[in-house]
């Protein structure tokens, strides 16, 4: 299983950049990656190539990471985290599903 810090998987990383002036973030890994966050229950596929736009409590135009729903494997799009008092993350669909989970839930170790 692949290491990980968060949310965020830390084995095969090939290239990672990020564009200060725009907040355009890219990770490129050497191969596609499932993790179950034990937590929530969740299954998420980390692709080959993923990116999108980070912003202050937020990732939007978010490509290359899906969740597990039921038979679907669903994008997700948008990943807010709430303000630290209230301790969730909303994770936003093409779907147009939104689902909100404790953030403790991807901590290290999840």
């Amino acid at each position: 299983m692949a290491e990980k810090e968060g949310a965020i998987i830390n084995k095969g990383h090939e290239e990672v950049g990020f564009v200060k002036n725009t907040g355009y973030i890219w990770v490129k890994q050497e191969k596609k990656i499932e993790h179950k966050f034990k937590m929530i229950g969740k299954l998420v596929s980390y692709d080959t190539e993923m990116s999108g736009y980070v912003e202050k409590r937020r990732i939007k135009n978010l490509k290359g990471v899906k969740g597990r729903e039921l038979m679907l494997w669903l994008p997700a799009y948008e990943i807010t985290v709430d303000d630290p008092l209230t301790g969730n993350v909303q994770i936003k669909s093409l779907a147009g599903i939104t689902k909100t989970f404790p953030a403790e839930a991807f901590a290290a170790g999840q």
